[in-house]
């Protein structure tokens, strides 16, 4: 005769799905459930397929330091493991853990961005063509993540006002950002193109747009309304990992990535550039031309101004605005005692320029 915890043990859903469901429940994206279930197998494959609950502190401490130590992971990388396990025991299993002391900690790395200049972003879009060029464009123009350039719904484009409205950024929040004006006429030829794809799926027995379930059951009609549909869509229908329905999902970012590296090449641009790259540029170039910081900061949707100081390295020019020895040996200023050096830097350091510091707000 079967017992009533055996029965209990039978119903019970498996781990992984406990957390994908706990997940779903707190709003996670889809992304972050892919990474925490991945990092959550990895745990449990490294201590030989044991069970969580059967481990503790000491097993997680072994994991952590085995990828910073054996593995070389990046210290965010490390910090995302952390994450999913701190979640898979707070969550899920409802245990807490004490404070991890024990764990060898991967060395932060301290990198400056890659930024391009004008001339090699106008090179990249000129090797770029029609979607992913308007896409390139519109990063450079507004300082968007390549997801939420890729996430922008119809309804986010104020043509009127000049100005994207980008819903549900990085860390949930939303903001606003402006609407290059030269590229108003190719976004409104991608609203066309959503409008006459929203047609044909409907005309199939589909129409559905990807859509946040929660938004569906409140309002059903939603994900068939053009309003909603993505202004880059994808040129094939899928299945949502999510529902099983089958619908119109925005455009796959490695089809920018890829593309962006091929006209990176192609421009001869000898820097590792990406499509976040493109970013890096929207922010330098602003500072570059004086606008103040917390106004970039706000473009760009960082939470602190630490994170977008790191932008000013190119208004230093170098090191601190002073000039090369050797440009001062080779530039025809003299050799040894023949003929005068210049004296002084070829451009002004950041306190003859009237205070940098004050007008970019550091």
């Amino acid at each position: 005769m079967t017992s009533a915890a055996s029965i209990s043990q039978e119903q019970r859903p498996r781990l992984m799905e406990q957390v994908r469901q706990r997940m779903r429940a707190k709003h996670y994206s889809y992304r972050t459930e892919q990474s925490y279930c991945d990092w959550i197998k990895r745990f449990i494959l490294f201590h030989g397929k044991r069970h969580p609950r059967d481990m503790a502190a000491p097993e997680v401490e072994a994991f952590l330091s085995h990828l910073a130590s054996d593995r070389g992971v990046s210290a965010s990388t490390q910090t995302q493991a952390l994450s999913a396990l701190l979640f898979l025991y707070r969550h899920v299993l409802g245990l807490k853990l004490p404070w991890l002391d024990g764990i060898t900690r991967a060395k932060p790395s301290e990198r400056v961005p890659v930024v391009l200049s004008r001339e090699e972003v106008a090179a990249v879009l000129d090797r770029l063509s029609g979607r992913e060029r308007l896409m390139a464009a519109l990063i450079y123009g507004t300082g968007l993540r390549l997801t939420e350039c890729l996430r922008l719904r119809i309804q986010s484009l104020d043509f009127g006002y000049r100005q994207i409205t980008v819903i549900n950024g990085k860390g949930g929040k939303d903001r606003f950002v402006p609407l290059p004006e030269a590229l108003i006429p190719e976004l409104k030829q991608c609203v066309a193109t959503s409008a006459r794809l929203l047609a044909a799926d409907r005309a199939d027995g589909f129409g559905e747009v990807s859509m946040p379930e929660s938004l569906v059951r409140k309002t059903p009609s939603a994900p068939f309304d053009l309003r909603w549909w993505y202004v880059f869509p994808a040129s094939q229908r899928s299945r949502d990992p999510l529902t099983g329905r089958v619908k119109r999902h925005h455009v796959d970012p490695s089809v920018m990535q890829k593309a962006m590296r091929a006209a990176v090449i192609a421009a001869r641009v000898g820097k590792r550039a990406t499509p976040h790259t493109l970013r890096h540029s929207f922010a330098t170039h602003l500072l570059e031309v004086g606008y103040d910081i917390r106004t970039v900061q706000a473009l760009l949707g960082h939470r602190d101004v630490k994170t977008t100081e790191i932008y000013t390295h190119v208004l230093q020019r170098g090191g601190g605005a002073v000039r090369s020895p050797v440009d001062l040996l080779l530039s025809g200023g003299g050799s040894g005692a023949s003929g005068p050096v210049p004296r002084g830097p070829a451009f002004p350091l950041p306190e003859a320029r009237g205070g940098l510091d004050a007008r970019v707000g550091v």
